[in-house]
């Protein structure tokens, strides 16, 4: 699957398809023969039952050979068509026993294999239901019992990750290189989860969720194209576009060298950096490519500018020399394009690849297009009246008004009813007001309103005592009296004179508002290379700044220090200062800070958004941030959908848009009614819709409720049976969560000796599960008093810091979630 020779890994078989790239022919169904031919594929080569082959660029598949993604479809083809006993019994083997909890066996053995026949494809006879395990000696039905009622195209989905687990286990064997192993047995072991829970196979965990960089190469490239041939004739542009869309190609089918051949040309940091991205390459690009249980997403889609870099000096070397050594096999015409245009296309794309000052990574550049282009877009949108935005009011569902923003255009009818029904269905353009619908007009006249301050409802905006933390800060900023610079210094690049004063500033600055750190530990980091610092500039000096260390790879970043003079304090400063950090990590594509807290400083960190209960997973970001004794960890995830700096102004304008609408409803329904008499000559109840006013002011009935936990108390949750069943199923999936390690067994009294003296009653999910088993939780509510004694007992022994105390509320949230979603808790109440 993954090239073992680093000399020419993935050339081979990609240039045979350069042709039709450059004729625009971009589909995929091409492309993954392509990408897949190329000798070294561990995952194709296995399916096919050949021998693995060298990755030394040989030539691509030969003309007529049915390719590797075929032969795997074709027997996934061949499996689907099996019929139901005998996919049954291919699926037993996946199993695991379920007859007995006891039973470990994960999976039906054959007491009789078939004999080997001259033919694999040979159909055999399947095993009946009957049939006892080799390893458990139960029957094969006990291991696809919850398979019974499955539906066939449930059982081919499973019949298909089976496929991809066989093919992977393969490739487990006979990969040599320990890092491609290594996944390999991370997505066998996933699969093989997978198909043992009856789930759809999902890749979660440290590597994080593609796409890991923007803008993607995909996007930094066009911005390439409409950067620097913007200005060439059509003809011109439209041959850069197909060298362009033949690079992507190129990329998104090349085979990755592996980290440890990498490792010997590269510093140890930059290879671990590689080493992550190329372990994302795999579990998310390549290996999908042939085992397409897996979610699939292209190279260039996922990865930026950093794997770019990565990889951009190894890529053209190759691609080149490939197409020198067969030029004399190329058409005149492609020889020419290949060989005179295409390095010079390549050169350009690496100054801009490796300029620090690009403009198209930027993710806010606004290419221009050319003229032709711009030409065909003006034709395309000569019906738009303005470039202003129209407010609309959708009825929506329910009691509530859908209001949506959508662009001025006109469209035919038929167009406007699919605009509309498109607009309503994008939930971050749309506000529910839980009212009456209102007319177009109001909302119009109130949004209107509310863009001046003066008309605005409710306190006011600027400078009040309920203004937002940053409000001054921001019109500080506007006004040009405060600015926020990204700085830091450099070993490999000369570093300006401004920049060095202004690291010079910070440095004082720390130094004075932290007087418990050593200076000469603030002087190390403030110019350690590898840490950068937002400063807040006024009047050309520094009077605050945040230091942080970016590790991109892992997806956090660690807040070292974060200060600003006390003359310059309580001005919102602190939290302005905060947002342009979050706005700048957004754009990073790094969503996570960590920070140390001392005890002055957790109140601050907790104003901005971060939280003792850290949402990254310990084995991210353990061994990688300095640690202090007597500090607090706290962390931050953020939001790609929230720029920060604007938030409140966002919040706000939201508020005032429902209090103006809420006065104005209030205003057309003020009417003052005579108090109820009634109650005063014995009436002890009456209906509420009897009240008068109530329809006026919107009160409407509660809709009737079909949810299970209206049931009858005499209904299904009183079945011994059905509490038994729900309550194992329940037990078994906390057992298995991932917090729950603490409580499996009874605490030991040699290694906690006190713990008895101060826990009375103890409890524990093994012996839970002896309670079950004896049928002893005749209602569910006994068996919510034994779990949820197990999380008091926890957090009354334990320190609100420590591990357990926090897995003990992660288990119970998740423990209630799953007892409302049985109707349990309801009825039981």
């Amino acid at each position: 699957m993954a090239s073992r020779d680093s000399s020419n890994p993935g050339v081979s078989g990609v240039v045979s398809a350069t042709s039709g790239v450059l004729h625009q022919q971009t589909s995929q169904s091409g492309m993954t023969a392509a990408g897949a031919s190329t000798g070294g594929a561990s995952v194709a080569t296995a399916a096919a039952g050949g021998s693995q082959g060298a990755a030394g660029g040989g030539t691509g598949e030969p003309v007529g050979r049915v390719s590797n993604v075929q032969r795997i479809q074709q027997k996934k083809a061949h499996v689907r068509a099996w019929p139901r006993d005998k996919k049954l019994e291919k699926l037993a083997i996946y199993s695991s026993c379920r007859a007995d909890e006891n039973c470990k066996c994960n999976g039906w053995k054959n007491p009789t294999p078939p004999a080997p026949t001259t033919r694999p494809d040979t159909p055999q006879p399947a095993a009946p239901p009957s049939q006892p395990c080799r390893s458990c000696s139960h029957t094969l039905g006990d291991h696809v019992s919850h398979l019974d009622s499955a539906a066939d195209s449930d059982l081919d989905r499973l019949l298909s990750i089976v496929v991809d687990v066989e093919n992977l286990f393969i490739c487990v064997h006979r990969e040599e290189d320990p890092d491609t192993k290594q996944v390999y047995s991370y997505l066998f072991r996933r699969l093989r989860k997978c198909i043992l829970q009856v789930t759809v196979p999902t890749l979660e965990g440290p590597l994080g969720t593609p796409p890991f960089e923007r803008p993607a190469i995909f996007k930094g490239v066009t911005n390439f194209v409409l950067h620097k041939f913007n200005h060439l004739p059509q003809k011109d542009f439209q041959m850069m576009s197909d060298l362009a869309k033949m690079f992507l190609h190129c990329l998104n089918h090349w085979r990755l060298e592996t980290p440890s051949a990498r490792r010997a040309h590269t510093t140890e940091e930059e290879s671990s950096a590689y080493k992550v991205n190329y372990t994302r390459w795999l579990c998310f690009s390549y290996v999908p490519q042939l085992c397409d249980s897996l979610p699939h997403h292209e190279t260039t889609w996922i990865f930026g500018r950093t794997f770019m870099r990565a990889v951009f000096h190894t890529l053209r070397k190759q691609l080149l020399d490939k197409f020198r050594a067969e030029k004399e096999k190329m058409p005149a015409e492609k020889r020419l394009l290949l060989l005179n245009h295409f390095p010079k296309f390549l050169s350009m794309l690496e100054e801009e690849v490796y300029s620090n000052n690009s403009p198209i990574w930027d993710a806010d550049y606004r290419p221009q297009f050319p003229p032709h282009l711009h030409n065909q877009a003006t034709e395309k949108t000569s019906t738009q009246q303005g470039e202003f935005e129209r407010l609309s009011v959708q009825p929506g569902e329910g009691q509530y008004t859908t209001v949506t923003l959508s662009s001025a255009k006109r469209f035919r009818p038929d167009e406007r009813e699919k605009q509309d029904d498109d607009v309503c269905k994008s939930n971050n353009k749309r506000i529910k007001i839980e009212t009456e619908d209102l007319g177009e007009e109001t909302v119009a006249e109130v949004v209107a309103t509310i863009t001046d301050p003066r008309q605005m409802v409710g306190p006011e905006v600027l400078f009040s005592e309920n203004a937002a933390r940053d409000e001054a800060a921001k019109l500080e900023e506007r006004k040009g009296n405060i600015e926020f610079h990204i700085v830091g210094n450099s070993l490999t690049q000369k570093v300006s004179k401004q920049t060095m004063l202004w690291l010079i500033g910070l440095q004082n600055v720390f130094s004075h508002q932290l007087p418990r750190m050593p200076k000469d530990y603030i002087t190390r980091l403030v110019f350690d290379p590898k840490h950068r610092t937002l400063a807040l500039i006024k009047d050309n000096r520094p009077i605050g700044g945040i230091c942080f260390r970016m590790f991109a790879a892992q997806g956090f970043s660690e807040i070292v220090f974060c200060a600003v003079t006390s003359n310059e304090q309580v001005k919102g400063y602190g939290t302005h200062m905060m947002n342009h950090l979050k706005d700048y990590h957004v754009k990073k594509n790094t969503l996570h800070f960590l920070t140390f807290a001392d005890e002055f400083a957790i109140g601050y960190f907790k104003k901005q958004g971060f939280s003792k209960d850290i949402q990254l997973p310990r084995s991210v970001y353990q061994g990688y941030i300095k640690d202090y004794e007597g500090a607090t960890l706290m962390g931050c995830e953020l939001n790609p959908k929230i720029v920060y700096t604007e938030f409140t102004a966002v919040i706000r304008r939201q508020k005032e848009i429902i209090k103006k609408l809420i006065e104005r409803k209030q205003s057309e329904i003020r009417k003052v009614h005579p108090g109820l008499t009634c109650f005063k000559e014995g009436v002890r109840e009456i209906p509420v819709d009897s009240i008068p006013g109530i329809w006026d002011a919107g009160w409407k009935p509660p809709p009737a409720t079909n949810s299970r936990s209206s049931r009858s108390p005499d209904h299904e949750h009183q079945d011994p049976d059905y509490v038994y069943g729900s309550l194992k199923t329940l037990l078994c999936n906390v057992k298995n969560h991932a917090a729950a390690w603490p409580f499996q067994v009874p605490v030991d009294p040699n290694e906690v000796p006190d713990y008895y003296d101060h826990i009375k009653c103890p409890m524990d999910l093994k012996t839970m599960t002896e309670r079950l088993k004896a049928r002893y939780y005749v209602k569910a509510r006994l068996f919510n008093a034994d779990m949820l004694r197990i999380f008091k007992n926890c957090r009354f022994y334990n320190h609100p810091d420590t591990e357990y105390y926090k897995c003990a509320n992660t288990l119970e949230k998740y423990y209630v979630g799953k007892m409302k979603e049985l109707g349990l808790l309801e009825k039981e109440k």
